[in-house]
Protein backbone atom coordinates (compact mmCIF):
# COMPACT_ATOMS: atom_id res chain seq x y z
CA UNK A 1 0.00 0.00 0.00
CA UNK A 2 1.18 3.55 -0.51
CA UNK A 3 1.38 6.57 1.64
CA UNK A 4 -0.84 9.56 0.89
CA UNK A 5 0.82 12.80 1.11
CA UNK A 6 -1.70 13.82 4.18
CA UNK A 7 -0.61 10.61 5.77
CA UNK A 8 2.86 11.50 5.67
CA UNK A 9 2.10 14.76 7.12
CA UNK A 10 0.40 13.39 10.12
CA UNK A 11 3.21 10.68 10.57
CA UNK A 12 5.57 14.11 10.16
CA UNK A 13 3.58 15.83 13.01
CA UNK A 14 2.76 12.52 15.43
CA UNK A 15 6.61 11.86 15.21
CA UNK A 16 7.45 15.74 16.21
CA UNK A 17 5.41 15.44 19.64
CA UNK A 18 6.69 11.86 19.94
CA UNK A 19 9.91 13.11 19.20
CA UNK A 20 9.52 15.65 22.05
CA UNK A 21 8.07 13.36 24.59
CA UNK A 22 11.41 11.21 24.40
CA UNK A 23 13.53 14.26 24.38
CA UNK A 24 11.91 15.24 28.00
CA UNK A 25 10.93 11.64 29.06
CA UNK A 26 7.69 12.92 29.70
CA UNK A 27 4.57 11.01 29.33
CA UNK A 28 6.37 7.93 27.99
CA UNK A 29 4.32 8.01 24.76
CA UNK A 30 7.25 7.58 22.68
CA UNK A 31 7.54 3.69 23.43
CA UNK A 32 6.91 1.28 20.37
CA UNK A 33 3.38 -0.26 21.03
CA UNK A 34 2.18 3.41 21.65
CA UNK A 35 3.86 4.95 18.80
CA UNK A 36 2.80 1.48 16.21
CA UNK A 37 -0.68 1.96 17.22
CA UNK A 38 -0.80 5.65 16.58
CA UNK A 39 0.98 4.95 13.08
CA UNK A 40 -1.70 1.95 12.43
CA UNK A 41 -4.81 4.73 13.41
CA UNK A 42 -3.12 6.61 10.65
CA UNK A 43 -2.36 4.67 8.32
CA UNK A 44 -5.61 3.10 8.55
CA UNK A 45 -4.37 -0.25 9.89
CA UNK A 46 -4.71 -0.11 13.58
CA UNK A 47 -4.54 -3.74 14.03
CA UNK A 48 -1.47 -4.29 12.25
CA UNK A 49 0.28 -1.03 14.24
CA UNK A 50 -0.50 -3.30 17.34
CA UNK A 51 1.20 -6.35 16.07
CA UNK A 52 4.18 -4.19 15.01
CA UNK A 53 4.02 -2.16 17.91
CA UNK A 54 4.04 -5.25 20.64
CA UNK A 55 6.93 -7.03 18.41
CA UNK A 56 8.91 -4.00 18.75
CA UNK A 57 8.03 -3.35 22.22
CA UNK A 58 9.21 -6.71 23.52
CA UNK A 59 12.64 -6.25 21.25
CA UNK A 60 12.94 -2.49 22.78
CA UNK A 61 11.64 -3.78 26.45
CA UNK A 62 13.99 -2.09 29.20
CA UNK A 63 15.85 0.26 26.71
CA UNK A 64 15.53 3.32 28.14
CA UNK A 65 18.15 6.12 28.59
CA UNK A 66 19.38 6.12 31.74
CA UNK A 67 22.49 7.53 32.78
CA UNK A 68 24.31 9.04 30.34
CA UNK A 69 23.43 6.31 27.63
CA UNK A 70 21.77 6.46 24.85
CA UNK A 71 20.13 3.15 22.98
CA UNK A 72 18.58 2.65 19.86
CA UNK A 73 15.82 5.21 19.26
CA UNK A 74 12.20 3.81 20.00
CA UNK A 75 10.29 6.15 18.24
CA UNK A 76 11.95 5.42 15.08
CA UNK A 77 11.78 1.58 15.59
CA UNK A 78 7.93 1.75 16.61
CA UNK A 79 7.13 4.57 13.35
CA UNK A 80 9.08 2.73 10.43
CA UNK A 81 8.47 -0.77 11.63
CA UNK A 82 4.35 -0.08 10.77
CA UNK A 83 5.19 2.00 7.89
CA UNK A 84 7.62 -0.38 6.42
CA UNK A 85 4.98 -3.59 7.22
CA UNK A 86 2.02 -1.25 5.80
CA UNK A 87 4.12 -0.13 2.51
CA UNK A 88 5.60 -3.42 1.66
CA UNK A 89 3.13 -5.88 3.42
CA UNK A 90 6.16 -7.90 5.17
CA UNK A 91 5.31 -9.56 8.22
CA UNK A 92 5.48 -7.78 11.49
CA UNK A 93 8.74 -10.07 12.16
CA UNK A 94 10.18 -8.69 8.99
CA UNK A 95 9.24 -5.50 9.98
CA UNK A 96 10.81 -5.74 13.12
CA UNK A 97 14.36 -6.52 11.48
CA UNK A 98 13.74 -3.84 8.91
CA UNK A 99 13.33 -0.79 11.26
CA UNK A 100 16.35 -1.65 13.11
CA UNK A 101 19.11 0.52 11.01
CA UNK A 102 16.16 3.87 11.12
CA UNK A 103 16.57 3.35 14.76
CA UNK A 104 20.25 3.50 14.91
CA UNK A 105 20.21 6.40 13.03
CA UNK A 106 17.82 8.62 14.87
CA UNK A 107 20.12 7.10 18.04
CA UNK A 108 23.30 8.74 16.32
CA UNK A 109 20.84 12.27 15.48
CA UNK A 110 20.08 12.45 19.34
CA UNK A 111 23.90 12.18 20.30
CA UNK A 112 24.97 14.59 18.23
CA UNK A 113 22.34 16.84 19.36
CA UNK A 114 23.68 15.76 23.10
CA UNK A 115 27.04 17.01 22.08
CA UNK A 116 26.21 20.12 20.06
CA UNK A 117 23.59 21.61 22.25
CA UNK A 118 26.34 21.59 24.77
CA UNK A 119 27.36 25.06 23.13
CA UNK A 120 24.26 26.64 24.65
CA UNK A 121 25.12 25.87 28.10
CA UNK A 122 27.79 29.02 28.66
CA UNK A 123 25.25 31.67 27.51
CA UNK A 124 22.44 29.52 29.57
CA UNK A 125 25.10 30.01 32.49
CA UNK A 126 25.37 32.91 32.33
CA UNK A 127 21.63 33.79 32.28
CA UNK A 128 20.92 31.37 35.16
CA UNK A 129 23.57 33.47 36.89
CA UNK A 130 21.50 37.02 36.39
CA UNK A 131 18.61 34.97 37.32
CA UNK A 132 17.37 35.64 33.40
CA UNK A 133 14.67 32.82 33.16
CA UNK A 134 13.41 33.98 29.85
CA UNK A 135 16.77 33.73 28.44
CA UNK A 136 16.50 30.13 29.90
CA UNK A 137 13.10 29.62 28.13
CA UNK A 138 14.01 30.94 24.76
CA UNK A 139 16.96 28.15 24.76
CA UNK A 140 15.28 25.53 25.67
CA UNK A 141 12.23 26.27 23.72
CA UNK A 142 14.80 26.71 20.80
CA UNK A 143 16.68 23.43 21.48
CA UNK A 144 13.25 21.28 22.06
CA UNK A 145 11.64 22.69 18.71
CA UNK A 146 14.83 21.82 16.84
CA UNK A 147 14.70 18.05 17.91
CA UNK A 148 10.81 18.66 16.70
CA UNK A 149 11.87 19.49 13.91
CA UNK A 150 14.38 16.93 12.90
CA UNK A 151 12.20 13.97 13.96
CA UNK A 152 9.28 15.21 12.02
CA UNK A 153 11.71 15.96 8.60
CA UNK A 154 13.09 12.35 9.13
CA UNK A 155 9.92 10.44 9.27
CA UNK A 156 8.58 12.50 6.63
CA UNK A 157 11.46 11.76 4.55
CA UNK A 158 11.62 8.02 5.28
CA UNK A 159 7.82 6.90 5.21
CA UNK A 160 6.66 8.79 2.54
CA UNK A 161 9.44 10.23 0.37
CA UNK A 162 11.82 7.22 0.05
CA UNK A 163 8.63 4.40 -0.25
CA UNK A 164 9.84 3.10 -3.37
CA UNK A 165 13.74 2.68 -2.46
CA UNK A 166 11.73 0.98 0.70
CA UNK A 167 10.03 -1.53 -1.12
CA UNK A 168 12.78 -2.38 -3.38
CA UNK A 169 15.24 -2.82 -0.06
CA UNK A 170 12.95 -5.61 1.06
CA UNK A 171 11.93 -6.78 -1.90
CA UNK A 172 15.85 -7.39 -2.78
Amino acid sequence: MEITLIQGLLLAITAGILGIDFWLEAFFLFRPLVVSTIVGLILGEVELGLKVGALIELAFAGLTPAGGTQPPNPVLAGFMGTVIAYTTGCSPEEALGYCLPFSFLMQYVVLFFYSSFSFFMGKVDKAAETGDTKTIGQINILLTGIVALTYAVIVFLCAYVAQEPMAALVNA
